[in-house]
């Protein structure tokens, strides 16, 4: 039986899959070396039939009792179907059979991380690392424990080990970026890809890692030369010039940032991500029709991105065509209800439709998500104001001072609405406090209610501020 089923491993090796679901078939029982049962069972685990390799490790177990590979292996499947107890077991059997092999602490590490058993996946990582001399993969599976376990600064230190011994460790010069960044320690994180660049001046990663640091720090000319620099040594890095149309943006060169843009498309299929970015841009130069193309591309490529509805609104309301840009502002608000930009441009469009009431809700909502926007405060009690709802509007702008106290634009309108009230005194003493809050703001009032601009105990209260 071992003649005529004994396969070399150096014969095609679909054969043995073959040959095995042949004995399976015809309920036999043949004999396989146990490279054979390797290699039937990785085909099996690499279309992602997981049971049938279980089946296969099962039946390689029978036969080759004491080889250590295939516990790792039923170990590694088990834990895919979330058997974990199973898992420690086969394990638990690997280890008196091999205990120097360190993909059994490698496994059960991985798996006690898993449960968010952290202490354990250390220790056995660790046991791992005393195994192992190749131990790059390991040091970043310690990294990975302590970034859930919320300690960042251990995973730095792990990520550091990894590029000792290897400086091309692509992942862990991103992990750390990412650390540096959890951490807000971006000029950490600069000072370590600029030493960096200066042993290994053309790691394009580390240049894109750095630019993007200068990025989080509003440092975007830094930024765009370090990007610029990551595409040098990698022309095709899309993430590099689709990072680079962004600090553009911010520099509000929208002109330059499309066609930046644009160059993503050479090294990678266009992304509805990218088009959003495209609109935003066209929209900024008040190119709204082709603003609107690619936001309708976004969407059309994927209907979840708000921001490309929301878009397409704001085309709409721009060309004064405020109905239509409704039905576009609740697509996106479908999307993301709690979003205050949102119902902010929904409380506008509905004002400018004279439906005030939609508009007050509307607005209601905006600052029951965003307390601290100041002029959705402003734009709530203006409507108010202008619906002679005198009173509900001082109480409007107290509710936006409460959450804003150092806010001189809403106690400027304050003094405006109590004006009109004809609450003298207590508007001259919320004049005061605008007043020293920020003096050079008190054109705001004159710019509400041009009226007062004539009033006497107005006027002398600001020359004593401005001279």
């Amino acid at each position: 039986m071992e003649e005529e089923f004994d396969f070399e491993f150096s014969e095609d090796g679909e054969q043995f899959v073959a040959r095995y679901e042949e004995m399976m078939r015809n309920s036999d029982q043949y004999f396989f070396e146990s490279q054979s049962f390797e290699y039937i069972i990785d085909a099996y685990i690499s279309k992602g039939q997981v049971f049938k390799a279980l089946e296969v490790v099962d039946y390689a177990i029978n036969q080759h009792p004491f080889v250590a590979i295939f516990l790792i292996k039923k170990a590694q499947l088990l834990l895919f179907t979330n058997r974990f107890s199973d898992a420690f077991v086969a394990l638990d059997k690997a280890e008196i059979l091999a205990p120097s092999e360190s993909d059994i602490y490698i496994l059960r590490g991985n798996i006690y991380q898993s449960m968010d058993n952290h202490e354990q996946a250390l220790l056995n990582f660790e046991k791992a690392l005393s195994l192992e001399e190749d131990v790059e993969d390991i040091l970043l599976q310690i990294n990975y424990v302590y970034q859930n376990m919320g300690d960042y600064e251990s995973a730095i230190v792990y990520l550091k080990r990894i590029l000792e011994q290897n400086m091309e460790n692509k992942d862990s010069l991103y992990e750390l970026a990412f650390c540096y960044d959890v951490l807000n320690r971006q000029e950490e994180c600069i000072q370590f890809y600029s030493e960096y660049i200066d042993k290994d001046p053309y790691s394009f990663a580390a240049w894109y890692n750095l630019a993007n640091s200068y990025h989080k720090l509003d440092l975007y000319e830094k930024a765009i030369d370090a990007y610029d620099y990551a595409i040098l040594i990698k022309e095709d890095f899309a993430s590099a010039y689709y990072n680079k149309g962004n600090a553009l943006v911010q520099l509000e060169k929208y002109a330059e940032a499309i066609e930046v843009y644009k160059q993503t498309f050479e090294y990678e299929p266009p992304n509805a991500e990218t088009y959003c970015s495209m609109g935003e841009c066209f929209e900024k130069l008040d190119r709204m029709e082709e603003a609107r193309s690619y936001y309708r591309k976004a969407v059309k490529m994927n209907p979840e991105i708000a921001d490309a509805w929301f878009g397409i609104g704001v085309t709409l309301n721009f060309e004064e065509r405020y109905f239509e840009s409704l039905h576009f502002y609740k697509k996106a608000l479908d999307l993301e209800e709690d979003n205050p930009d949102f119902w902010f441009a929904i409380a506008d469009a509905y004002y400018k439709l004279g439906q005030i009431d939609l508009s007050l809700f509307a607005y209601e909502k905006v600052l029951e998500y965003n307390p601290l926007d100041v002029e959705a405060w402003l734009d709530f009690s203006t409507v108010l104001y202008e619906n002679k709802q005198t009173l509900e509007a001082t109480e409007a702008i107290l509710g936006g001072i409460k959450n804003n106290p150092d806010a001189a634009e809403l106690y400027y309108r304050m003094v405006a609405y109590l004006f009109a009230l004809n609450q003298i005194d207590e508007a001259m003493m919320y004049l005061e406090t605008a007043l020293n809050v920020d003096p050079e703001k008190h054109y705001i009032l004159f710019e509400y209610l041009p009226q007062l601009q004539n009033n006497t105990l107005i006027v002398e209260a600001i020359s004593r501020y401005i001279k």
